[in-house]
């Protein structure tokens, strides 16, 4: 394991710590509820933070922090263990939206939680049960963001900035996301649009503006963060599209061409319409059709066109990283690991 992979893992072992302690204090918060309560929250949300994704986000932060000169780690990683809590909560209302069977190979949460309604015998509606439940677990991590920020004590305030402004950002490029599939004014860029907002910016870009801010970092630094992150961001964004296409289930954790049977709105169907006109793209709504799209998107050329897109974009980032004022060596070398796992293809 080579210098900058043992420091990737170092630092989603710490952030895997924090937020157990974290979420631990936190259920101490809803103690008012009864035993089996708690328990699914624990098991629905607390065991789904603790035990799924790749940290990418903390990850970010974490490096953002050290490429703007920090050096005390434990000072950043409440503010990392506040953006991975966003995102569990951005999973979970995303999966309710998009009506998504599965999520990190197991099912998603408000499909378990209906499941649980079902066969305990409760009264009511039990798909509508799971959806608000999911909902509102979904609420409680988000609030639990906030109660992780506020560890970082006297950079509480850019901080919080900071972490507003990612979830406007991903909020907006969610609505977008949802309704761009059922609005035929849709174009090119509208999902240029989405892949910034609802990714790009909130999985790279936000993520190391909050490292940077904790760090107390200089505007300098922080606008060749930006240059790095955004070409990263939507090279990100372009492999999310792919594996949503392409991914194996069992990696991906998601179904087996879900964007195409949701009709999303992204760079890789818009390369393949663009090419072929192709009727195959439109309103699919089994295997059958995601298989004959999948053909038509490698034979027309658009996948080709997107793998190169991808290549050229993380070179782009990788390269702005050495531009002045400069940043710590072990940071260029994590970044530029970052940049690889984060747009690393989930194929079978």
């Amino acid at each position: 394991m080579d210098t900058a992979t043992s420091q990737i893992v170092q630092v989603r072992e710490l952030v895997d710590r924090h937020l157990a302690r974290l979420l631990d204090e936190e259920l101490g918060r809803i103690s008012f509820l009864e035993g089996p309560d708690i328990e699914l929250v624990r098991e629905f949300l607390v065991e789904f933070v603790l035990n799924g994704g790749k940290r990418l986000r903390p990850a970010f932060a974490y490096w953002g922090y050290r490429a703007a000169g920090g050096e005390r780690p434990a000072e950043v990683l409440p503010a990392a263990c506040a953006v991975e809590l966003v995102h569990a909560a951005a999973l979970l209302l995303d999966d309710v939206m998009d009506g998504a069977d599965s999520r990190r190979g197991r099912p998603a949460a408000h499909v378990a939680l209906a499941a649980l309604h079902a066969t305990s015998g409760w009264r009511g509606d039990a798909g509508r049960f799971g959806e608000s439940a999911a909902t509102l677990l979904a609420l409680l991590a988000w609030s639990w963001a906030d109660a992780a920020l506020l560890e970082t004590g006297p950079h509480l305030g850019p901080a919080l900035e900071i972490l507003t402004q990612l979830r406007v950002e991903a909020i907006g490029g969610q609505y977008l996301d949802l309704a761009c599939p059922a609005d035929s004014r849709s174009g090119d860029e509208r999902t240029s649009t989405i892949s910034l907002y609802k990714s790009g910016k909130y999985t790279v870009e936000r993520p190391l503006h909050l490292g940077h801010a904790i760090a107390g970092g200089s505007p300098r630094i922080r606008r060749m963060l930006s240059a790095y992150a955004l070409p990263l961001g939507e090279a990100f964004q372009l492999r999310d599209d792919v594996n949503g296409v392409f991914g194996d289930p069992v990696r991906t954790g998601k179904p087996a061409g879900a964007d195409l049977l949701q009709g999303k709105a992204t760079y890789l169907l818009a390369e393949a319409r663009r090419r072929t006109g192709s009727a195959l793209l439109e309103g699919i709504t089994d295997q059958r059709g995601v298989a004959a799209a999948r053909e038509l998107i490698m034979e027309c050329g658009a996948l080709e066109a997107a793998e190169r897109r991808i290549a050229a974009l993380v070179d782009e980032a990788i390269t702005a990283l050495d531009r002045p004022p400069g940043i710590p060596p072990e940071a260029r070398q994590a970044l530029t690991e970052l940049a690889a796992l984060a747009t690393a293809r989930e194929s079978g």
